[in-house]
């Protein structure tokens, strides 16, 4: 039966671990060129992308992507309204092999792409790799993290760390922004 090879997030996060302002939109200091350069390159191999109702990658090939949007909104599986090659996802209605199978995805990389639900759901079936990427300097108090249970005494690099993630070596994707990218491995 297909399924996913590999199981990677991705997320580009502020100094505070942040994926968005309170009010889930992206502000201009986490749009990195060389991060979404990465970004977009990584996402041309994965055969499916997953995300919540709020995040998409956007980009000329978004559409053509098979997706799963992780939702509460249907039980179990459902088409999605406009896009032929998405399905909406209920986890707890339908596994993860039954929305793959029902999406007709050949086997390959699963890209999560958050939001910090989906980011947790991910952690919890585990990751096989988490690329964090960090703006230093942008902090966004009161704004959406890229895992639910982070805090004042909890970093996403704890949360990782104590899912089974190791971190490799730091990359600079651009001194200017200060933003840096970790890719965490099991």
């Amino acid at each position: 039966m297909p399924g996913p090879t590999s199981i990677e997030g991705y997320a580009v996060i502020s100094e505070d671990g942040m994926l968005a302002d309170a009010d889930r939109r992206i502000p201009p200091g986490l749009v990195v060129e060389a991060d979404q350069k990465f970004f977009h390159g990584s996402l041309e191999h994965a055969a499916v992308v997953v995300h919540g109702r709020y995040s998409h990658e956007g980009g000329p090939r978004a559409d053509n992507r098979h997706r799963l949007v992780v939702t509460r909104q249907v039980p179990t599986l459902a088409p999605h309204p406009t896009l032929p090659k998405t399905l909406l996802w209920n986890p707890q209605g339908a596994s993860l092999a039954d929305a793959w199978a029902q999406l007709d995805a050949p086997d390959g990389m699963l890209a999560v792409i958050g939001g910090g639900d989906v980011n947790q759901l991910f952690l919890e079936h585990g990751f096989d790799a988490f690329h964090l990427s960090r703006v230093a300097g942008l902090r966004l108090p009161g704004g959406r993290p890229v895992f639910p249970r982070i805090g004042p005494n909890r970093t996403p690099e704890d949360i990782l760390a104590q899912h089974g993630l190791k971190p490799g070596p730091q990359r600079v994707l651009d001194q200017v922004a200060g933003a840096t990218l970790v890719t965490w491995t099991r």
